[in-house]
């Protein structure tokens, strides 16, 4: 959300992958590993879940997120590729979710503040 313009503060990195994408990214930052790559789950979420940090800062590896719909049933694992857009910056181009799909997780989640302010941002960002 930051890097697309919102003003949030960040606490961490967040990498959303397949299940196989975590446990590639746990092996090549091996080095950096907290919390091994392991399947986790809440009450409204599920994933395989892993723990990074590099130079202080968190980094999560989430791999096949499913959230708990209110038919209590998982949705499907989240496929990236169908909601992933790029940001240009510091001469890099970084895969991001769209804020539009953001918002659609923060509901489901039933987190309706987050979703609230991503909702605001969105409708002042096609007004002005």
């Amino acid at each position: 959300m930051a890097l697309q313009g919102m003003d949030v503060k960040v606490h961490d990195i967040d990498i959303q992958t397949n299940k196989n994408g975590a446990y590639d990214l746990e092996t090549i930052f091996s080095e950096y590993q907290v919390n091994p790559v392991s399947f986790v789950q809440s009450e409204r979420i599920r994933s395989y879940l892993g723990i990074l940090e590099i130079d202080g800062i968190k980094i999560e590896i989430m791999g096949d997120i499913q959230k708990l719909l209110d038919d209590n049933m998982w949705e499907e694992p989240v496929k990236v590729e169908n909601h992933r857009c790029w940001v240009d910056i510091y001469e890099m181009r970084v895969p991001v979710f769209s804020l539009e799909y953001e918002y659609q997780s923060y509901l489901k989640l039933g987190r309706n503040e987050k979703a609230e302010m991503i909702r605001k941002w969105l409708q002042k960002a096609k007004a002005g």
